[in-house]
């Protein structure tokens, strides 16, 4: 973590332009609800894209009857997070565009804090929301919560949210804060950075693309902040079940591709290997506690890294062309130990006890 951001500039009237990017596929009524809360918006200059995945439901006919605002672009196929959110980038223009989960609900003055942090600072590649649980709104949610870090062995936890313990929103991470990544539940981005660093990795298809994409963010010299004044209501789970192998096997697979993506070689001579005997006790852990699936999903993962040796090196490619600064400021900007033994081992359940 790398010390706090204070965003004092307020927007004066002309607002930037923000485009608000709904990648979906089925689920009309979680769509609708989310396009609903959209409406109540105080933002005058946004719009809304709707990528439609190939959905087999009447969604693409709700939105044409009950959202005519809404612009719909419609995929044959299930392009998955990543190739939705990137079709859709590609379809606007605004300096702004809002990456947004289609099971989510934003509060009225949801986007304005946002855009006025990124615009305090051109620094600032990425801006993140409070992210509550719609189910337990003084909760956070599992996805993002109140901002994303990282350990330096690839793990992601969030501010108020270690593994699977979310805490109460008692307003103890509501001062915005440099992070290390946002969460692709509902994040800003700044589409000059965008161009700097690349789109979302399609071949991720769904899962910590957005940890991907935020660390190259890192990489070259941008932000990553959060804006706690605007509130986004998340349902895990909605869309893909928590205990879904394929959810298993990809968050998995695609962390261990993200590590190798974006750490230097020299530093995965030592983290790599730890990171492996990590991996060997989850699946130890998984088996005892009689988490089957999860043991095959680690396994799986770890068997599928060499037939995308590929996508390894082009993203090692990427970084080594947009590095702007030393691999010890980005390392500062993790969590130098490890989470996973502070969690099960230190039984440490609240995010900030990890910096005391």
């Amino acid at each position: 973590m790398d010390g706090n951001f204070e965003s004092r500039f307020k927007l004066m009237g002309n607002e930037p332009k923000v485009t608000v990017l709904i990648p979906h596929h089925n689920g009309e009524e979680i769509l609708s609800r989310c396009l609903t809360s959209l409406r109540a918006t105080l933002y005058d200059g946004f719009q809304v894209i709707v990528v439609d995945n190939g959905s087999t439901d009447g969604s693409r006919e709700m939105i044409r009857s009950k959202f005519p605002e809404v612009e719909l672009v419609e995929s044959a196929s299930n392009l998955g997070f990543a190739g939705g959110c990137n079709l859709g980038i590609r379809r606007s223009s605004s300096p702004y565009v809002v990456l947004l989960n289609n099971d989510t609900e934003v509060a009225p003055n949801w986007l304005t804090p946002m855009v006025e942090t990124a615009e305090s600072n051109p620094s600032v590649g990425a801006v993140q929301p409070k992210v509550l649980s719609i189910l337990d709104r003084e909760r956070f949610d599992y996805c993002g919560a109140a901002g994303g870090e990282i350990d330096l062995f690839g793990y992601p936890f969030a501010w108020g949210r270690l593994f699977d313990t979310m805490e109460m929103d008692q307003g103890q991470y509501d001062r915005p804060r440099q992070v290390f990544w946002a969460s692709g539940a509902a994040t800003l981005l700044r589409r000059s950075a965008l161009r700097v660093v690349g789109l979302l990795e399609e071949r991720f298809f769904a899962h910590m693309e957005e940890i991907d994409l935020n660390w190259r963010l890192q990489w070259a010299g941008y932000r990553t902040v959060t804006s706690p004044e605007a509130v986004v209501y998340h349902q895990t789970g909605a869309t893909m079940d928590s205990e879904s192998f394929q959810k298993m096997l990809l968050n998995h697979r695609n962390n261990l591709l993200m590590l190798l993506r974006n750490h230097t070689l020299p530093a995965l001579l030592w983290i790599f290997p730890m990171r492996l005997m990590l991996e060997g006790v989850t699946v130890i852990r998984s088996l005892v506690c009689g988490e089957p699936k999860r043991a095959l999903a680690v396994i799986l993962a770890l068997c599928g890294l060499v037939s995308r040796f590929r996508c390894v090196s082009e993203g090692s490619r990427i970084v080594r062309s947009i590095r702007a600064i030393k691999e010890g400021e980005l390392l500062h900007r993790m969590y130098r130990g490890s989470v996973a033994f502070s969690y099960f081992i230190g039984h440490r359940r609240r995010t900030g006890d990890l910096y005391v």
